[in-house]
């Protein structure tokens, strides 16, 4: 299987194919509405902006499964984003990223990029609040919390995994060395 293999439902509930996206760099992230990360909103737009026209995409997959911090509608959501950080890139179905009904890309992310840990002071904080939640949570792929992002190449290949509390430079760096 490929990334190509997999589509993301559509808050209008249709599928849009990665494959529609091959030969493109993809920054596919899982957000939320009401996250302390939620201003990662404004890096990414200004990721897209910057290199959007040179075959940057952004998949954005809101997700509720971290402290309920998404609780509205498509709708609601695609509203506050366009509204409050002027977003143009797609927004998807809000979906789940972990658990049993996790989108399959997730479950394929995950087999190609597992978790490596957080950076910063951030990150320390992120680290003893999941300790209390899962004792484990270090040796497992799953996502950790919101704003995960998950960078493929042009050929496909999923090239790197930025946890939230990763600098958005880093991320920046990363998508500039594959346009």
């Amino acid at each position: 299987m490929s990334i190509y293999d997999y589509s993301v439902p559509t808050p209008k509930g249709e599928a849009i194919s990665l494959k529609d996206y091959e030969g493109k760099v993809m920054v596919i992230v899982n957000t939320a509405t009401g996250c302390g990360f939620t201003p990662q909103y404004k890096d990414l737009e200004a990721l897209y902006e910057k290199y959007h026209d040179q075959g940057l995409e952004i998949i954005d997959v809101p997700c509720n499964q971290f402290a309920g911090q998404t609780p509205g509608t498509d709708e609601e959501i695609h509203e506050f984003c366009t509204l409050k950080y002027n977003t143009q890139f797609p927004q998807m179905k809000k979906s789940d990223v972990n658990g049993e009904n996790e989108l399959p890309l997730y479950t394929y992310l995950k087999s190609q990029q597992g978790f490596k840990g957080f950076n910063g002071a951030m990150g320390l904080m992120m680290s003893a609040m999941l300790k209390k939640i899962d004792k484990d949570y270090k040796n497992n792929p799953n996502i950790k919390w919101n704003f995960t992002k998950f960078v493929v190449d042009r050929q496909g290949n999923v090239v790197a995994r930025f946890e939230p509390t990763a600098d958005m430079k880093e991320l920046d760096k990363c998508v500039a060395s594959l346009i």
